[in-house]
């Protein structure tokens, strides 16, 4: 029987590089999707290795939406099907929004909406056609919380939970899955590329295994489920906020994400 495919996006590191490798130890051919060749090559080499799977690199960079349909071109051109979507691609920016720099935060808002809802209406369309498939949306526990320190952040993931929730209920009946992975703070290279090292959530926190974030994501989506929260403290921190007003869930995330120095870093 023909390995099934999932593409990977930002599958070198963190979360999407855990994703690859629990695709690929369920024999999954892969297509990995990330900025830096060399590392896409070091980790298709090591899954190739280790899984006896195919794996085909692109290097595109997803802050250019113009990419995210090259990505969906070269799929055509080589002639491969995909049967996984994982929009894992995603990166944040530190600070309150008054001093923060708009053409990196229109930048995260391309790389974290923009390319992610290219790459789901091109390969949702071609499952629909073929009635069968899985989308697997990296949202975030910052989808359910208001993200002073972060605003634009966690907005993206709010718009990427409302519309993974929505199309699952356009597709229901058509053969195709959506679902939704939020993980709370996890050790990846993400609070380096944001410039967050110094806030409290990082130096003061204990930060989650992305082996064990993947696990849970990959599970959920093989279970048909709408979403997941990964880990039980984060699971614990949605539901309280569920019951207490957003002025005061926004209060204390803002004490919990600021700078421990009391500047940003």
């Amino acid at each position: 029987m023909k390995n099934k495919c999932a593409l990977i996006t930002g599958a070198t590191d963190g979360i999407g590089y855990h994703l690859a490798k629990k695709f690929a130890e369920n024999n999954y051919n892969l297509v990995i999707v990330a900025r830096n060749e060399n590392e896409l090559n070091n980790t298709a080499s090591e899954l190739k290795r280790q899984y006896n799977i195919k794996v085909k690199t692109l290097a595109r960079d997803l802050f250019d939406v113009d990419n995210a349909f090259d990505v969906y071109n070269e799929m055509q051109i080589q002639d491969i099907k995909i049967d996984v979507l994982v929009n894992n691609a995603g990166q944040g920016e530190y600070g309150e929004f008054v001093t923060t720099d708009i053409h990196r935060e229109l930048d995260i808002i391309q790389l974290n909406i923009s390319s992610l809802v290219v790459l789901t209406k091109l390969f949702l369309k071609d499952m629909v056609d073929r009635d069968e498939g899985r989308i697997l949306n990296l949202a975030s526990v910052a989808s359910k919380l208001p993200g002073p320190w972060q605003s634009v952040y966690h907005g993206t993931k709010a718009f990427v939970l409302s519309f993974s929730e929505a199309i699952r209920q356009e597709v229901k009946d058509k053969g195709v899955v959506v679902t939704a992975l939020l993980p709370g703070a996890t050790d990846t290279d993400f609070f380096n590329k944001a410039n967050m090292l110094n806030s409290k959530v990082v130096a003061e926190g204990k930060l989650d295994d992305p082996a064990k974030v993947a696990e849970d994501g990959y599970n959920a989506l093989m279970n048909n489920d709408d979403k997941v929260i990964s880990g039980f403290k984060n699971k614990a921190q949605v539901t309280m906020s569920n019951m207490m007003p957003d002025e005061t869930v926004a209060a204390q995330m803002h004490k919990q994400q600021a700078p421990v120095d009391g500047e940003k870093s």
